[in-house]
């Protein structure tokens, strides 16, 4: 903010506004409000023009400003332009003055005329030509049913996947809920190869969720400025180097971490125990809420974080403990402190785990044609239908079975006495939590629209259960 000083002063000069070099003062009110960032340059630069006589109109009430401004006079762009476009909607201020770069992120805000602008001259001469408060040049637009209709086309596909076809099941039925997923295997059976897929078959963003997540990226500074709109589920793979502030989000002035960029997305975490346990650990209350709260000295943030985890880990160190062909050298108390680097209260919060094996040979040379992303797709998106209907039809405000909470379980989660027995002998002999049996109901569901029926029956059951039996041979 001190700097502006100097940018401003220049700004002016280079486009032919010479201001007397005298003290001014601005008033950035409320004084109790900290400022960061440059974009108080270009409103600084117009109320200093302004008051000086460089303008012929004299109330600015309908003009919402914001821009860095160069030395020469340029505008720049400045991060945070969705939230910004949103408050001057809310507040009722028509016209929003904003660098051109930024525009088309402003622009998916209806009910706000966006004028891009270039230069500071360029600002002058829109304000001067303005009679009785209209604008007397064309406003901008973008058209987002156009942005969200978009067919997104694929790098990766299913079809590249050779055999495991109970992961592939696996990963249809996290996609379909938006349910998280754990995929245990040895090194070089597919578990990354599968995660980096997993984005071909989720389900395309609304427009509601396409704007929250845009005001994540924007703020973060990480929107792609040429499309103005996230329309496509972000896809986060951090390193496992990351430190828990990366993921969670935090700093002096706290931002968005990995979970919040990944908001109606996916993250993947690849080698799940390699990562600090404090680092994992941090991920249990945005698991469980969709939401992360930074408090720090002088302020507290909270920010959206309602992700489908989908994460990777070998079952030891070396990697081949229970494969049929390679032997472990691992001993037991080594395995242990392996899978203990994932704690339990964080596995009690993953709806899905999946052994991966080896691929076999024939399966890996074999001529049959593996199932592409299109039709796992084909049958994601009407399982997903029949989810938002249901929920549409009672007022719910979420997408997927996976954000349902306890009241919407037991109305569309009802069990017949045959699946209430399975499910109550699971729960005993297996040791499941209440999180658990709830996760299991959930999963159920999802197999249930998946094959289009409106209760669920005891094959749906039985399989959501087999999910979760996998983390008491490794953790037990």
């Amino acid at each position: 903010m001190r700097e502006s000083r100097d940018r401003v002063r220049a700004a002016m000069k280079n486009s032919g506004y010479l201001i007397p070099p005298t003290q001014i003062t601005i008033n950035l009110a409320p004084a109790d409000i900290k400022k960061e960032g440059a974009g108080f340059d270009l409103p600084i630069a117009i109320g200093i023009l302004s008051a000086y006589g460089a303008l012929q109109i004299k109330d600015l009430d309908r003009f919402l400003m914001v821009g860095e401004l160069g030395l020469d006079g340029g505008v720049r762009p400045v991060p945070g332009i969705l939230s910004i476009a949103i408050l001057a909607r809310t507040k009722g201020i028509q016209n929003l003055v904003l660098p051109a770069v930024n525009a088309p992120e402003a622009a998916v805000v209806e009910g706000v005329k966006v004028f891009p602008v270039a230069s500071l001259g360029y600002v002058i001469d829109l304000l001067n030509t303005t009679l009785l408060g209209e604008v007397q040049r064309p406003a901008f637009h973008v058209a987002t049913e156009e942005l969200l209709g978009e067919l997104h086309h694929f790098t990766s596909d299913f079809s590249d996947v050779r055999g495991q076809q109970t992961a592939k099941r696996a990963l249809e039925v996290a996609a379909a809920g938006g349910h998280n997923i754990l995929m245990i295997g040895p090194p070089g059976s597919g578990k990354t190869m599968l995660a980096k897929r997993l984005p071909s078959i989720l389900a395309p963003l609304t427009f509601e969720e396409a704007l929250e997540t845009t005001k994540i990226h924007s703020v973060a500074g990480v929107l792609d400025a040429a499309r103005g709109l996230v329309a496509q589920r972000p896809f986060r793979s951090p390193h496992h180097t990351i430190s828990d502030a990366g993921l969670i989000g935090g700093g002096a002035i706290p931002r968005p971490g990995e979970v919040s960029l990944a908001h109606n997305g996916l993250l993947f975490l690849d080698e799940l125990p390699e990562f600090p346990r404090n680092v994992l650990e941090v991920m249990r209350q945005p698991l469980e809420d969709g939401t992360v709260t930074i408090a720090r000295a002088s302020m507290s943030l909270t920010f959206p974080a309602r992700f489908m985890l989908a994460a990777a880990m070998n079952p030891c160190p070396c990697g081949y403990f229970n494969d049929k062909s390679r032997e472990c050298m691992c001993t037991p108390p080594m395995i242990q402190r392996y899978v203990a680097k994932v704690s339990g209260p964080l596995l009690d919060r993953i709806d899905i785990h999946i052994e991966v094996p080896a691929v076999q040979y024939k399966e890996l040379r074999g001529s049959a044609a593996a199932e592409g992303s299109s039709h796992i797709r084909d049958r994601v998106l009407t399982a997903r239908e029949r989810q938002r209907v249901r929920f549409q039809s009672a007022g719910e405000k979420f997408y997927s079975n996976a954000q349902m909470g306890t009241r919407q379980i037991r109305a569309y989660c009802e069990l017949g006495a045959d699946a209430e027995r399975l499910l109550e002998r699971a729960m005993q002999q297996q040791g499941l939590s209440a999180r658990a049996h709830d996760r299991i109901l959930k999963v159920a569901r999802t197999i249930a629209d998946l094959e289009g029926a409106s209760r669920l029956a005891v094959s749906h059951l039985a399989e959501a259960i087999q999910y979760r039996t996998l983390d008491r041979s490794y953790w037990a």
